[in-house]
């Protein structure tokens, strides 16, 4: 019965995990056409220059409300239950993006950047969710759990793009427009919603008392720089974040001005990889689990992401894009639940949402930097984005082999000592 009963409020986690990543794909192929496209409806009559910065802040907005929100609703969620607290932020995230298809209808700037703010507080569910999960895994099926996330991350990341750059293209279907992608999702957050409050069932099994702090993501962020046994991990997973994100924000953009892709053909590209990412979190990051611990994949994995990322300066022709960029999504589908495995083991079972909210403010952190830095290297030139992921990405697993490597180094010592 506990059995039956954890599979279901899995399938629950799986659904609200893929309908919160099927947004964020949603976003991928429509914002960078929004303003960068011709004719773009926010675009008209800024220079290029201006139009980066723009694009830059909105994209800053998300995140930026994240690094504030998940510590919160992570604490909130460990002091009143994962249930209450998830269902408030889909409530949130339900009315972002009605309110950013409105603002596209509308054409409203401002209305556009609230929009943002709003879902990116609410849009902290990720940790309650990774919280959830925590709660009713055995550290044996801890990393295959949150590699079911990992799934659901990758089929939303199929659908998403797809989506949104067939909705958001007209000549697909003559009444489709920007707007419609966002408001497609809205209705599937209100399902959503309506799921969590008839099949969801509360995990949380001791309730901890603690006072909220408002800026308790920046705080953290402090903190966990504090903890010995965090430190190294988190540093890891703020450079893997900043790498990744250069390239999810200004893959599109590189596409759009070198190659004059559509948002159409941007999507299918981006569900092209879904499909990579999906294959790996379904399949390879499963069968690794049973025979390599997370610390070992994530020597090899993370190398994987910079070698793909530095191959896609290359081609001068774009059909090419289909062949590099599964090496990416391979990297990243090892990569995102072991990094997640390795930060949970470090904390105890009364510490995950926390723990789990202080590495959602540390990714939060990693999407904010590139949102406000990029615009500017996008100015200086298109490719200086991709390059600066590349770079951050090799850094990273150099920062986690330094940390790690000679820890494994120090274990085998040992072991050959007492032998």
């Amino acid at each position: 019965m506990e059995k039956k009963s954890n599979n279901l409020l899995l399938f629950t986690i799986f659904i609200t995990v893929f309908i919160d990543l099927l947004g964020v794909g949603i976003i991928i192929p429509v914002l960078p056409s929004v303003f960068y496209a011709d004719g773009a409806a926010f675009g008209i009559g800024t220079s290029e220059s201006a139009v980066s910065l723009y694009y830059g802040l909105l994209l800053a907005c998300y995140p930026g409300m994240q690094l504030i929100g998940a510590p919160i609703l992570g604490t909130l969620s460990d002091k009143y239950g994962r249930k209450p607290v998830l269902t408030i932020a889909l409530i949130g995230t339900f009315i972002g993006y009605s309110l950013f298809a409105l603002a596209i209808v509308i054409k409203s700037l401002p209305l556009l950047f609230f929009a943002r703010l709003l879902p990116g507080f609410t849009g902290g569910n990720i940790s309650i969710v990774m919280s959830a999960i925590s709660d009713i895994s055995t550290d044996d099926a801890r990393t295959r759990n949150f590699g079911l996330v990992g799934l659901a991350f990758a089929i939303g990341f199929i659908l998403g793009p797809t989506i949104g750059g067939i909705m958001g293209d007209n000549t697909v279907v003559s009444w489709f427009n920007h707007s419609v992608p966002f408001l497609f999702t809205a209705g599937l957050t209100l399902i959503n919603i309506i799921l969590v409050q008839f099949i969801f069932k509360e995990t949380l099994k001791e309730k901890k008392q603690e006072d909220i702090k408002i800026f308790e993501g920046v705080l953290n962020i402090v903190k966990s720089f504090r903890i010995p046994n965090l430190r190294g991990i988190f540093t890891v997973v703020l450079l893997f974040s900043v790498g990744f994100t250069f390239f999810t924000q200004y893959f599109s953009v590189y596409l759009i001005e070198e190659f004059g892709w559509s948002e159409k053909q941007i999507g299918l590209l981006y569900g092209w990889v879904g499909i990579w990412l999906a294959i790996t979190q379904g399949l390879i990051v499963r069968k690794l689990s049973y025979h390599y611990k997370p610390r070992k994949l994530l020597f090899i994995s993370m190398p994987i992401v910079a070698v793909g990322l530095i191959l896609l300066l290359m081609p001068s022709e774009s059909w090419l894009f289909y062949l590099i960029n599964p090496i990416i999504a391979i990297g990243i589908g090892i990569t995102s639940p072991n990094l997640t495995t390795a930060v949970s083991e470090q904390a105890g079972p009364e510490r995950q949402g926390e723990i789990l909210g202080i590495n959602q403010s540390m990714q939060s952190l990693g999407q904010l930097i590139p949102a406000l830095v990029g615009g500017v290297l996008a100015s200086l030139g298109i490719s200086y984005p991709l390059i600066a992921a590349c770079v951050i990405v090799i850094l990273a697993w150099i920062v986690y082999v330094s940390l790690f490597g000679k820890r494994k180094s120090s274990t085998e010592s040992n072991v050959a000592v007492a032998s």
